[in-house]
């Protein structure tokens, strides 16, 4: 004859994991959905930053003085793309060179132009200014940087990014977790380990799964 097991205590709570269950799946899918968007920040600002400009598709130049408001502010970024000196026009805002003292970089708007349009010679004025520039530059080369959008406040930015302890975290930390982050959400590590299943007692009138035939 078949021998059943009768359980002393039957369970009723089988159920009451489900929620907590459910809250842990919805962190874990939220924590992921957090880590592709910090990847995905960090990989824009990277391509914009450093990858593009290298190949020379447009360049960005931070303002540091106030001579073009309120076109642009300073903290503000510029962006400028290439073009054929030959293009540059009165009205424009480009930047160069200046030929006197250091030669910085100077976004400014042309007011003026003279000689041959493969080479010409420029005089600038800031918007903010009463008065012209108090030199002339001579274009050389074949291209020219035009301004072509603003970037608000992005320049404060960088600038704070290129303080050693900054730049240590941006350039080594930063991009060090950011690959952790990626290879824990590649490999799945992080998630809850499965619980192994727990086996309901059977019901009288059912079969034990551990039966003995006598």
């Amino acid at each position: 004859m078949t021998s059943l097991r009768i359980p002393s205590e039957q369970t009723h709570g089988s159920g009451h994991g489900r929620p907590a269950q459910g809250a842990s799946t919805a962190l874990r899918a939220g924590w992921r959905w957090v880590q592709r968007a910090l990847i995905g920040c960090a990989l824009v600002l990277f391509v914009g930053l450093a990858v593009l400009p290298a190949l020379g598709l447009y360049r960005p130049v931070t303002v540091l003085s106030g001579s073009m408001r309120p076109t642009f502010s300073p903290g503000d970024v510029v962006i400028d793309v290439p073009e054929p000196i030959s293009a540059v026009r009165v009205g424009q805002v480009i930047s160069y060179h200046v030929p006197v003292g250091i030669r910085q970089i100077e976004t400014h708007r042309v007011v003026k132009m003279t000689g041959p349009a493969s080479e010409p010679t420029i005089q600038t004025r800031g918007d903010a200014n009463n008065v012209n520039d108090p030199w002339t530059a001579k274009l050389e080369g074949t291209t020219a940087w035009r301004q072509v959008a603003v970037i608000p406040k992005l320049g404060y930015l960088i600038n704070a990014m290129r303080s050693s302890t900054l730049h240590l975290i941006a350039v080594v930390l930063a991009p060090l977790i950011l690959a952790l982050l990626l290879l824990a959400d590649i490999w799945g590590l992080g998630g809850k380990l499965r619980r192994p299943e727990r086996r309901s007692s059977p019901r009288i009138g059912e079969p034990a799964t551990d039966a003995q035939a006598g």
